[in-house]
């Protein structure tokens, strides 16, 4: 069986990982304030973490699509064209099409949960790998679960 803490003390090896709790509490608004998606409730256990989401399809729908790409770009570079477009430069008239695709898909995902739950993992791994000496990372285990 593998052994693993979100936070707290490890009996086994002494160690404390209660720095964790403010990396997941910090992460989930970083999270929230990028993602149509707010935090109604958290609780982050020992060993696994308790998250209650609320889609806000309506904000995401609301947003120009400058917006869905400046809040993209907040965690994604995007591509050259969804730049391009965020800056405020001209996109030629074939690349229309491709660009509101993009902005279709980007949207559609700044509402997933599961594209939040992937980015929250992702970012804590990172955050935990750097801090580490070990360079253990945090398991899935922990994040990333749909209720």
């Amino acid at each position: 069986m593998r052994r693993a803490f979100l936070c707290g003390d490890d009996t086994y090896s002494g160690k404390n990982y209660d720095h964790r709790r403010g990396w997941v509490e910090s992460l989930l608004f970083e999270l929230e304030a990028v993602f149509a998606i707010d935090v109604a409730a958290f609780a982050v256990m020992s060993n696994h973490l308790h998250v209650v989401l609320c889609i806000d399809i309506e904000t995401a729908n609301r947003w120009s699509d400058r917006e869905v790409l400046e809040q993209w770009h907040k965690l994604f570079k995007g591509d050259e064209l969804t730049q391009k477009f965020a800056k405020g430069e001209l996109v030629e008239a074939h690349e229309v099409n491709r660009l509101r695709h993009s902005i279709a898909i980007y949207r559609s995902r700044l509402c997933d949960i599961s594209c939040q739950c992937f980015q929250k993992s992702a970012l804590l791994k990172r955050a935990d790998s750097k801090a580490s000496e070990s360079r253990r990372y945090l398991y899935r285990s922990f994040l990333g679960r749909s209720v």
